[in-house]
């Protein structure tokens, strides 16, 4: 292994990570990377991939009592913590962290090479002028640092390397198109609710999800061969995950240096110098200490335990956390929430779905677009897709025998679900905290987590619900349920807010590179640095603010000013 000295440390391998390391070695650099958690394999890891339910000892679903006593926080991820990829999901039982019980919040992890961009939803929808210049217009945050224009040419640049998959023919201010391959087709149900917007529900528009699926060949991966489902990993490279892409990639170059099973157990800071001066470390088996240096410091741990990093590193400088000369540090904690109407038709029944088609429908934000004329701020979009119901139906259909059985033979209706994409307002509230009191295995604070929703995002629930079930039954449906429970915080697992980007220093941790404004060499590119949630999904904008800040740090390496 080569022991250094390196130009620059990336802590976590996910989404973010991986870019990081991208584009610092293709800049040439010598880079570090620390991943907490075990290697994992391109392909030779994914277990359960192209396995069928019988090929499984609990026929797919897993062993429901482990789960409820090792993993019952993952769990809640029902399509995707199974048994074809429980592999990919923290025990809880291992890795505790403590919750209020008024406020709980539900945090879903992996811990391994690649983090969550192997389970990811691949759903990349950018972000629009209106969603960066919002918090300067209302006044409910601090104003983003950057507009879109400072982010364009980065999302083309990430758009044009991972593949995205997707549709051109609708253009909205707050999700602009990118540079896109061709879209996956819409089915029947999805078509003709397209066109039923089209016709009565003016600024209302229905695509599909731009998801980082390739529909085209690129590099050594394959384009998406419908087989499903992804989250237990793609071997052939079709989704973008660091493993298939950027880590590659960045191993190409020679400058990459990794580590796994080592926690980040804190950032050594030099108040003469005011720079980082080391990251100290715990190998996670073998539990030796370790502190690495570098010139510059990346934190891509992911929100969360980026923050608790940050919180960890406590000096006489920064009593209350590394780079927290405003106190903001932990709070501000945002995720996206939703509620959903599913409608059931009887039309198209002599059609079905073809393959397991690996991204739905978007329905773009149209609230709050102009002026402001709903009783809640910003908006929401609408994800979910159609299908025709299977033979599963018959768990809560009454009924049994021969003719019950011959029944569930043949497809059920086709339903449509509407599933509500909301942004969450930062509240200082909700938030991220040490408790001293309570340690992990490695001697290390435990994180401590708070957090509601606001009114704001309740009234904005029942709208979603209300024009949802307006649009189905436009649409035809002969029945449209309303789905109204929101999840608590942490489900959507779009965690983000907690050292967020601003002007002031005095409101914010990062400047408008992802730079800490108190630590020159200390970026944050994970969602982390987010000063709002928009209401698009958000790793492809962490994507593009990680390939921007790598761009700005290493010119300032080569002027001296890092």
């Amino acid at each position: 292994m080569d022991n250094g000295p390196f130009d620059a440390i990336v802590v976590g391998s996910g989404i973010s990570g991986g870019w990081a390391v991208k584009e610092l070695t293709e800049k040439g650099l010598k880079v570090l990377l620390i991943e907490r958690g075990r290697n994992v394999v391109h392909g030779k890891d994914y277990v359960g991939e192209h396995k069928l339910p019988w090929d499984f000892p609990f026929r797919g679903v897993g062993d429901r009592q482990a789960y409820e006593r090792e993993r019952p926080i993952q769990r809640q991820v029902s399509y995707a913590c199974t048994e074809g990829s429980d592999q990919f999901f923290v025990k809880d039982s291992e890795h505790p962290y403590q919750q209020d019980s008024t406020r709980p919040f539900s945090w879903i992890r992996g811990y391994h090479l690649g983090g969550r961009s192997i389970t990811w939803g691949r759903h990349s929808p950018r972000w629009g002028e209106l969603n960066f210049a919002e918090n300067a217009q209302d006044g409910i945050a601090p104003d983003w640092p950057i507009r879109y224009a400072d982010v364009e040419k980065w999302y083309d640049h990430v758009e044009r390397f991972i593949g995205v998959s997707g549709q051109t023919d609708f253009l909205f201010e707050t999700s602009p198109y990118g540079k896109y391959l061709p879209p996956m087709p819409l089915n029947c149900i999805e078509e003709h609710i397209s066109g039923v917007l089209k016709e009565q529900f003016p600024g209302i528009g229905l695509q599909p999800q731009a998801t980082a699926v390739l529909t085209r060949p690129k590099d050594d991966r394959q384009p998406c061969h419908f087989c499903g489902p992804c989250h237990r990993g793609c071997s052939v490279g079709a989704y973008f995950s660091s493993l298939s892409s950027t880590l590659p990639f960045a191993n190409k170059t020679g400058n990459l240096t990794t580590v796994t099973d080592t926690i980040v157990a804190g950032l050594d800071f030099d108040p003469v110098s005011r720079r980082i001066t080391g990251v100290r470390t715990i190998n996670s088996l073998t539990r030796e200490r370790r502190t690495w240096n570098a010139r510059i410091v990346f934190l891509n741990a992911s929100t969360i335990p980026t923050t608790q990093i940050m919180l960890m590193s406590r000096s006489e400088a920064f009593p209350h956390g590394l780079a927290n000369s405003s106190g903001v540090m932990g709070h501000y904690l945002m995720d996206h929430f939703g509620v959903a109407t599913r409608g059931t038709y009887d039309q198209f029944s002599d059609r079905l779905p073809i393959g397991n088609r690996p991204n739905g429908i978007y329905i773009p934000r149209f609230q709050n677009v102009g002026a402001r004329e709903k009783d809640f701020h910003r908006g929401y979009g609408f994800t979910g897709g159609a299908d025709r119901m299977s033979w599963t139906r018959g768990m809560s259909m009454p009924g049994f025998g021969h003719d019950f059985k011959a029944a569930l033979r043949q497809p059920g209706p086709w339903t449509m679900t509407l599933s509500g994409m909301g942004e969450c307002l930062p509240y200082h509230q909700n938030r991220v905290e040490l408790d001293d009191k309570k340690v992990d295995q490695w001697g290390l604070p435990q994180v401590a987590i708070s957090f509601d929703w606001g009114e704001n995002e309740r009234k904005m629930a029942k709208d979603m619900l209300d024009v949802g079930e307006a649009i189905q039954r436009a649409a035809g449906a002969i029945k449209v349920e309303r789905l109204d429970q929101m999840d608590v915080g942490g489900r959507t697992i779009h965690e983000m807010g907690t050292a967020r980007m601003g002007r002031d220093p005095k409101t914010s941790v990062l400047n408008g590179f992802n730079q800490a404004h108190d630590v020159a060499n200390l970026f944050v590119t994970d969602g982390a640095c987010m000063a709002s949630s928009a209401s698009q999904n958000p790793s492809i904008t962490y994507m593009a603010l990680t390939a921007r800040a790598a761009d700005y740090a290493v010119s300032k390496m080569k002027v001296g000013d890092i």
